[in-house]
């Protein structure tokens, strides 16, 4: 029973640095991980512009990790909505180690879905405008990766 006046809530809106990973445990549950690049930009004590980006892991079960393998790919935009957890095991050497994680409760993708079926859209798309002169690749510099 959680104690009451606390709360464990994480909100993050941030970029899949690579494609969901998918895998099933032994009990046949489905759990994927997938990896989100976060940046915050600020000025130093010189004034000049830095940003620092921070990575998260995110575990998503069941239905929500199947969906999130199916349509999930790296680059997009995300809003994960969760609670951090952290494990603790032994590694073979018989060290004890540590990961904290987002458990993630809901997954949206903020600028539409990817999917299989729109990759291979989106794919003919760019190397039709990879051949164009004219269309020039903007805004890259933005992504944190």
């Amino acid at each position: 029973m959680a104690q009451r006046g606390t709360i464990n809530k994480v909100i993050l809106v941030g970029y899949l640095g690579k494609d969901p990973e998918l895998r099933y445990m032994p009990s046949g549950d489905a759990v994927a991980e997938i990896r989100i690049a976060t940046t915050e930009v600020f000025k130093n004590k010189e004034g000049e512009r830095v940003e620092k980006t921070e990575w998260h892991s995110v575990v998503l079960w069941r239905k929500t990790a199947e969906w999130a393998a199916e349509w999930l790919k790296k680059g997009q935009l995300v809003y994960v909505e969760g609670k951090l957890l952290t494990r603790q095991w032994e590694d073979r050497d018989g060290l004890k180690r540590y990961k904290t994680e987002i458990q993630a409760d809901q997954v949206t993708v903020l600028g539409g879905l990817v999917g299989k079926e729109k990759a291979i859209e989106e794919e003919e798309i760019i190397d039709e405008a990879e051949s164009s002169p004219s269309i020039e690749d903007e805004g890259d510099e933005d992504l944190p990766f």
